[in-house]
């Protein structure tokens, strides 16, 4: 039967912070692995140290985060916040690796899906793996590891992109890379993935792009030129990182193939050419939508994907919430609201929120795995 358990601190000193996390965490369990998502302020590798003199066999791997969302509320600490989600269960094998990234995305990806392989004794793919990359290139390693076990339901996301972010596989803490946890198990692991925003009207083809994510021309006009446009804004307006905050209400969709999911592109940079800069990759002769929801809506979307979650697995023994960064910040101070409707729905099972730059998530109209931003990856563990 799995337990699940969720420590948490907030005490400035790094080391003592990991500790009371597994402390917290770990009472009357013994974890097989835990999800550690923690503030870029701590030292990652002393907060790590802290948590291995509780739970020294436990494999940890995660990624940095801002804030934090647990049981007991929505905490932010200048000086640094922790979250660990705790697996206890004799009956799943859990295959945990990292690598720093040495060659291409892809290529790593391919190295620490052999790695994990080899880690676990077994010689067939996973019913589902944890992943965390980079927030530069997380498509290239998902297709790599896809490479080697094919399409395995992934759920996870990206540390929000800011210089200090970290990943991190035990004591290996690096910036670009990737981890995974594979896991086999005869029970259920139900993932929930989608952008709750609705479809406007405006919409284009992608005409020029380069570097994969910077978009040059829609429909053969400059980007900033039809964003703006759809937007009804200046350009003074969402200029630099201007377009960031103004799109986290109103981002750009691309559909999947068969139209089961609108996948969010968020812009995030606009320069002096006036192209614009995603936060995913995005592809020349494709079709874009511009949607849009209100803060109001963003909030009823958490609270309706973890009833839609609840509903899909009843029987879950714990929940994690991958959450935008963007919308964490574009919430503020009414993320107490977001807290109490997760609260309340939750109940007793543990839980506990990260906030991502980029979300991951699995279809399972077209068993397609997928990375966006803007998105909520809910999953329920059995």
């Amino acid at each position: 039967m799995l337990k699940a358990k969720v420590g948490y601190s907030t005490l400035e000193n790094s080391f003592d912070a990991g500790k009371e996390t597994a402390e917290k965490g770990s009472n009357g369990i013994n974890p097989k692995i835990g999800l550690l998502f923690n503030s870029k302020e701590y030292n990652q590798l002393k907060y790590i140290e802290g948590i291995k003199t509780i739970l020294p066999d436990t494999d940890i791997i995660g990624c940095t985060t801002r804030n934090i969302l647990v049981p007991d509320g929505y905490i932010s600490n200048e000086k640094g916040v922790g979250e660990l989600l705790l697996f206890d269960d004799e009956d799943i094998v859990v295959s945990c690796y990292g690598i720093q990234k040495k060659r291409s995305a892809r290529e790593t990806g391919r190295e620490v899906a052999l790695k994990a392989l080899e880690k676990s004794e077994l010689d067939y793919a996973p019913d589902y793996f944890f992943m965390s990359a980079s927030p530069t290139e997380e498509e290239e390693y998902l297709k790599g590891i896809q490479d080697v076990i094919g399409r395995v339901p992934c759920f996870g996301g990206s540390p929000p992109n800011d210089e200090d972010y970290s990943i991190f596989y035990n004591d290996i803490i690096f910036k670009e890379g990737v981890v995974v946890s594979f896991i086999y198990t005869g029970k259920e692991i139900t993932n929930i993935y989608n952008g709750n925003y609705k479809e406007t009207n405006n919409m284009g083809i992608i005409t020029k792009i380069k570097d994969n994510r910077t978009l040059l021309e829609i429909d053969g006009k400059n980007a900033l030129e039809k964003y703006k446009e759809w937007l009804n804004l200046s350009e003074e307006e969402l200029i630099e990182d201007k377009i960031y905050y103004k799109s986290i209400t109103n981002p750009i969709g691309i559909k999947d193939r068969l139209g089961n999911l609108t996948a969010i592109r968020q812009p995030l940079y606009v320069s002096n050419d006036k192209s614009i800069k995603f936060g995913s990759n995005i592809a020349e002769k494709t079709a874009i939508i511009k949607m849009y929801s209100s803060i109001e809506e963003l909030i009823n979307s958490i609270e309706k994907t973890l009833n839609i979650l609840k509903s899909k697995c009843p029987n879950a023994k714990a929940y994690l919430l991958v959450m935008p960064e963007g919308q964490r910040f574009i919430i503020g101070e009414r993320m107490n609201e977001v807290y109490d409707k997760i609260k309340k729905i939750a109940g007793k099972i543990p839980y506990i929120a990260v906030f991502t730059s980029s979300e991951y998530g699995y279809t399972e109209e077209d068993q397609t795995n997928t990375t966006a931003n803007l998105m909520l990856s809910f999953t329920a563990f059995e």
